[in-house]
């Protein structure tokens, strides 16, 4: 059943998904933002001039209905919850690297989007001895940050906070449906016209595609980060969109079913824009939301870059 909120993508179903890009600043291999990035009207209430830990999740967590989740996977992955805060930064990845630039920000909780330590639910048991796995703990436990995942919470907000924020640096918010976001009307637009312009605001190099570049489009199914498979293919039968937009696939699934889709005869095209990159603008949209709810603490948004380049 296609939930009116994110279509297939309900992230109660524990499903792993997926920024602004602006060259203002550079810090080594990553861009770190801490400007405001979207409009909206000043938080006149009188807030404390800090924070723990805790209250910080808390007061996210109140703003979501039915939060926190049964199951969900969004717990602290490393320091204590009883920690005052200094700074704060999010991101995609709490990559070694980003560690590195928060401390060196003299702040010392992370706001991450996805895992910390290689796999969906973070758990270190079967890798335990792992020198990588180590040296990340270690780094995290001298400086005593604090690494809190919110992935199942912001895709629950309503709207789905990384729909928003995606939706809003590819500036087609005009175009999403008003129930559900994840569906995209277009005037009648070629795809290799919608790709370029998707390349260009989420600064891909190059995309994987199934399809024809000149295929005229007009509804556009937009799934970011990983949905899964199964979820991929049962909301592009129901859907029937002319293209799918998405994060990343396993390779044996959507990518055949839409090979044996235009073999059959139907007109879909599949686009994969890389998890990171489509993904990236919820923790843009996280730290709005956190200059708006804890003005009194500075936020700053490291971009992790994505691990993958081309050859």
């Amino acid at each position: 059943m296609i939930s009116k909120n994110c279509l297939l993508l309900s992230p109660g179903n524990q499903t792993r998904r997926k920024f602004i890009y602006n060259t203002a600043t550079a810090v080594g291999a990553g861009v770190i933002l801490s400007s405001p990035l979207i409009s909206r009207a000043a938080n006149l209430t009188k807030t404390p001039a800090s924070y723990t830990v805790k209250q910080i999740i808390d007061l996210f967590m109140k703003q979501v209905p039915g939060a926190p989740f049964p199951g969900t996977v969004d717990t602290l992955k490393s320091g204590s919850q009883d920690t005052v805060v200094t700074g704060i930064v999010t991101t995609m990845f709490a990559t070694i690297d980003v560690i590195r630039k928060t401390i060196d920000l003299g702040a010392n909780f992370i706001i991450a989007h996805e895992p910390t330590f290689y796999n969906h639910q973070d758990a270190t048991d079967w890798i335990k001895d792992d020198d990588v796995l180590q040296y990340k703990m270690d780094l995290l436990n001298k400086h005593g940050i604090a690494v809190w995942r919110n992935h199942d919470t912001i895709h629950q907000l309503k709207p789905d906070g990384v729909t928003k924020g995606v939706l809003e640096q590819l500036e087609w918010q005009q175009y999403a449906g008003k129930d559900i976001p994840n569906i995209l009307t277009f005037p009648k637009t070629p795809l290799k016209d919608l790709v370029a312009h998707a390349k260009d605001k989420l600064h891909i190099e190059k995309v994987r595609f199934i399809g024809d570049p000149d295929q005229s489009c007009t509804k556009v199914l937009f799934m970011p980060g990983a949905a899964g498979g199964t979820r991929q293919i049962q909301s592009v039968g129901k859907v029937k969109p002319d293209v799918l937009f998405c994060g990343e696939i396993a390779e044996w699934e959507t990518a055949e079913y839409v090979r044996d889709a235009r073999a059959k005869g139907d007109n879909i095209s599949l686009v994969v824009l890389g998890h990171i990159a489509s993904e990236e603008p919820g923790s843009a949209f996280m730290l709005q939301w956190l200059k708006d709810n804890v003005p009194s603490v500075k936020a700053t948004h490291i971009y992790c870059e994505n691990s993958l380049t081309f050859m």
